[in-house]
């Protein structure tokens, strides 16, 4: 079976088409209107090995606000569409990533808790055009929606875009290790209560 979804979500502010597969290879055809959120999320798909297909018209001549935090909204439920009941995944995962300068450390339960810890200090208030703020307003609307417990945090790094390419890629593989199946349990739900 293949863990794959396909939304679609519209509201006065964005028009979002997004396909999310699972067991994919790291393809990935993004066009968010917003050329950094492009970088982080092809990265994002290619690190854990999701096909990601997104498409999004948003309001950024007001700013990229909406159109971050919709797409992650959007892809938090895909993600948990795809997941399922969770049968068989290993559930957490934890991942120490380098980024040239930047250390980040990610680690997360498919809990079916939502809850972000966010320690993850930028020091610019911009990479380009892009509000560096808008990082946690996106990983919030993810986790809000896919259910799941996350926490990220900077152990070193004083370069923006190396800290928060760090953070996606560093989330990529923590949720490729979680959303994986394990075969030691794959036709069991790891959690006493016997549901995630």
């Amino acid at each position: 079976m293949i863990r794959k979804a396909e939304l679609s979500r519209k509201t006065n502010e964005t028009d979002i088409k997004l396909t999310l597969n699972l067991d994919g290879t790291g393809k990935s055809e993004v066009n968010s209107g917003c050329g950094f959120l492009d970088h982080m999320l092809t990265l994002f798909a290619k690190h854990a090995r999701f096909d990601l297909s997104l498409s999004c018209v948003g309001d950024t001549y007001v700013d990229d606000h909406h159109t971050v935090e919709d797409i992650g909204i959007v892809l938090g439920c895909a993600f948990a569409e795809a997941i399922g009941d969770k049968c068989g995944v290993s559930r957490y995962g934890n991942t120490i990533l380098p980024m040239d300068e930047a250390l980040i450390l990610t680690a997360v339960d498919l809990s079916g808790r939502s809850h972000l810890s966010f320690d993850l200090d930028i020091p610019t208030e911009k990479v380009g055009e892009f509000d560096t703020e808008l990082v946690e307003e996106f990983f919030l609307a993810f986790v809000r929606n896919a259910k799941c417990t996350l926490h990220i945090k900077k152990i070193s790094g004083n370069n923006s875009h190396h800290i928060i390419e760090g953070a996606f890629k560093s989330f990529a593989r923590t949720l490729y290790q979680a959303a994986k199946i394990n075969p030691d349990f794959k036709d069991e739900i790891l959690s006493t209560k016997g549901v995630l």
